[in-house]
């Protein structure tokens, strides 16, 4: 692939980055994945599932709208510097892979020295944002940590890295709820529960990217674990996800605006397993992204139920 210098494989050409942002500043939001939002959103999403949901438990019409923003920051500043982390610790296994070969730490636009000051500097604002809210909530981020660090060793020691990957990603669902109770339930572990299993489906198509790279590599992941069966595993991920997200709506006692949007959630689910081909690469990208959508609509039903 024909890269012009400093960008990205695995960005979309003509991002903002590529066009608004400084040079100097370029490497640096590429190392954080800013010129690739659905990241954060994957991340961000879960965090605002459980406001609402925990909204709607209190009888508010209205998540806490300050909750929501803090999340938002806290997301974009933490998984950019989780994305920091790990491109540090992978620099030579990235090196080694076609679509990753070309990131700012393996191709040389970011030393590792700089960039450990520029995760530094990430996870203040995380910390900054965390310190925001009660105590209980901040005590239970900092358990998330552990999950975090250990992630980028797991593809080198078992086929399940996406498990990890899916206890670290979802742990927003948890924190929305303690962010307004100062405590947890029944409700938002399940929520959790079911993002730990949409996680392992979505980066399960994720990595299907990567098949062939990770077999020379030795490089693990479910992708390769599940082999030609992957749509079918991937499917039953999703459907107990669907499950799991239908016992915190029951545990919560939410209405029925927000089971529609649980089923319209499972539609888009099925679409995408009957969509997957695991010869094709850029389907598998699209398919990945659209999760987003599909956690939008979730996120909407639940705002929409609380107004109902």
């Amino acid at each position: 692939m024909s890269l012009t210098h400093g960008t990205v494989a695995d960005a979309s050409r003509g991002n903002w980055v590529d066009h608004y942002a400084p040079p100097w500043l370029r490497p640096y939001a590429r190392l954080a994945r800013w010129d690739r939002p659905i990241g954060w959103w994957l991340l961000l999403l879960p965090c605002w599932w459980s406001a609402a949901l925990a909204s709607n438990v209190a009888g508010a019409t209205w998540p806490d709208v300050a909750h929501l923003l803090l999340f938002l920051i806290g997301a974009v500043a933490m998984r950019g510097a989780g994305c920091t982390y790990n491109d540090i610790v992978d620099r030579e296994l990235d090196a080694g892979v076609a679509r990753t070969r070309s990131r700012p730490i393996p191709s040389g636009q970011v030393g590792v020295g700089a960039a450990k000051v520029f995760l530094v500097l990430q996870a203040l604002v995380g910390l900054a944002v965390l310190l925001s809210f009660n105590w209980f909530s901040v005590v239970l981020a900092l358990c998330s940590l552990l999950v975090v660090a250990a992630y980028p060793f797991m593809k080198r020691i078992t086929d399940w890295p996406q498990f990890v990957l899916g206890l670290a990603f979802s742990w927003g669902a948890l924190m929305g709820w303690s962010a307004w109770f100062g405590s947890l339930a029944l409700a938002p572990v399940l929520l959790y529960a079911g993002g730990v299993l949409w996680t392992i489906g979505y980066d399960t198509i994720y990595a299907l990217q990567d098949i062939e790279d990770d077999k020379i590599m030795g490089v693990r992941s479910t992708a390769r674990l599940f082999g030609n069966h992957a749509p079918q595993i991937v499917g039953l991920l999703y459907a107990g996800a669907v499950l799991l997200w239908a016992g915190a709506f029951w545990a919560a006692g939410i209405g029925w605006v927000a089971w529609l949007g649980l089923a319209l959630v499972a539609a888009h689910f099925a679409w995408q397993i009957v969509s997957v081909r695991l010869d094709d690469e850029a389907l598998a990208l699209r398919l990945f992204k659209s999760n987003r959508t599909a956690g939008l609509v979730l996120f909407a039903a639940l705002v929409l139920d609380g107004l109902i």
